[in-house]
């Protein structure tokens, strides 16, 4: 039987001028077009290809020697060609783009950009792909807690935080507790490791570990007061929305920040606000 969406080896049944029909043996009635400019010249009647299989312009299943980005059941990076009235069009290598469902969006998808998928058959028997990845992405990942990863953002919650795939494969969830940052699917960036779950599952941080992370604070927070011309208009005693809205950093990073600074004899706390020391 031949499927559509995966890599298979087929017989040559009969040969045309267009090219040459293709089945797992003579007599099938489910035989596919391998178009003649794909067709080698040693293959005669009753030799073997492997072909990838899918449909045309006409939805009628064809064969293709050419490499697909994407096969059913796997995960990659897709490119939108165009967006359409019934979803958007992605380059998945082949002739004809492959289509994303407005249904299988998480959020609006824009022309020329990339997102993670997978690839799916649809009820209707066609190649489809998704940007819902929660079911698809392993839970056995070869990472520990500490270890430094990339994670692809594949959808936003409010309640929970931002779901992740990391290196594009094993799942992952930065809580929201860990969000000082804004955060949009499709982003790609370098988490920490902060729990290695029961489930196999992994929860995520954007923050290296203290140390690592309060120097890079305090750098940034450093530069943050020089662009206000060298006095902050706020204390570490502000709120922390002030804190998160002006630094992106939770109250408790900022304070070990400000802290590191005071140490190091490069600012000083005013009453209302806190300045760099001329040196």
């Amino acid at each position: 039987m031949v499927e559509i969406g995966k890599w298979q080896t087929l017989k040559v049944i009969r040969s045309k001028d267009f090219g040459v029909y293709l089945a797992e043996e003579q007599g099938a009635d489910d035989a596919v077009l391998l178009p003649r400019k794909q067709v080698p010249d040693d293959l005669k009647a009753g030799g073997e290809i492997r072909v990838f299989v899918y449909l045309d312009s006409s939805d009628r299943p064809i064969a293709t020697v050419n490499e697909p980005l994407i096969t059913l059941g796997q995960i990659a990076k897709l490119r939108v060609d165009s967006v359409g009235s019934i979803g958007a069009f992605m380059d998945w290598g082949l002739e004809k783009d492959i289509l994303l469902p407005f249904k299988e969006m998480v959020g609006k998808v824009r022309e020329n950009q990339e997102y993670l998928v997978y690839m799916y058959m649809d009820k209707s028997n066609r190649p489809c792909v998704s940007m819902k990845l929660y079911e698809h992405l392993s839970v056995n990942a070869p990472y520990q807690k500490g270890d430094t990863v990339q994670g692809y953002v594949y959808q936003i919650s409010e309640k929970f935080g931002a779901f992740v795939a990391v290196e594009n494969y094993y799942q992952g969830l930065i809580p929201k507790q860990e969000l000082h940052q804004k955060l949009r699917v499709g982003d790609v960036v370098s988490l920490r490791v902060s729990e290695v779950r029961e489930d196999g599952k992994l929860n995520l941080s954007l923050q290296k570990l203290s140390y690592q992370q309060m120097e890079e604070d305090s750098e940034m927070v450093y530069e943050a007061i020089l662009s206000y011309d060298g006095v902050l208009p706020f204390t570490d005693k502000a709120s922390p929305a002030v804190i998160e809205r002006e630094m992106g950093l939770s109250k408790n990073a900022f304070k070990r920040a400000i802290g590191r600074l005071l140490k190091e004899g490069r600012i000083e706390i005013r009453e209302k606000s806190i300045a760099i020391i001329d040196r």
